[in-house]
């Protein structure tokens, strides 16, 4: 075994629940810790039981997503700190502005790489953002 295969055998992999009805089917987590890198799932700003919270409205969703983000990166020992990528998908690019505002309030000062992506639709017909997001901690 080499001592790549050796480290990758002690690598502990660590989850936060999705907390969503629809994470038992897709199979999912919201956000996943593998050694120093965390990857977080696309999330939008749906509650526990399903409902939208905010229905289009871009700044508000925005806000409540990384609200439960930060959250679940705090469950793995991280903070928005370690944020070295945000990807943000839009049902309407025209609402980049509400957006990058609300990501702004959070990244201004951490300026981790982004991208904002206009795609046809979401999971739900009010949701009008989802973020992933990705962060290096140092162990």
């Amino acid at each position: 075994m080499s001592p790549m295969e050796s480290a990758n055998r002690m690598t502990i992999i660590r989850r936060t629940d999705g907390n969503r009805p629809w994470a038992p089917i897709v199979g999912y987590s919201r956000a996943v810790r593998m050694g120093n890198l965390i990857e977080v799932s696309g999330t939008s700003s749906t509650t526990r039981e399903g409902e939208v919270m905010h229905p289009h409205d871009a700044y508000n969703q925005m806000r409540y997503i990384l609200n439960e983000i930060e959250g679940s990166i705090k469950e793995l020992g991280a903070t928005f700190e370690n944020t070295i990528r945000t990807r943000v998908y839009m049902t309407s690019i025209d609402d980049w502005p509400a957006a990058a505002k609300a990501h702004g309030e959070v990244f201004a000062s951490i300026l981790p790489v982004c991208t904002f992506i206009e795609v046809g639709r979401l999971m739900l017909p009010e949701l009008c953002v989802e973020v992933e997001a990705t962060l290096w901690v140092s162990e």
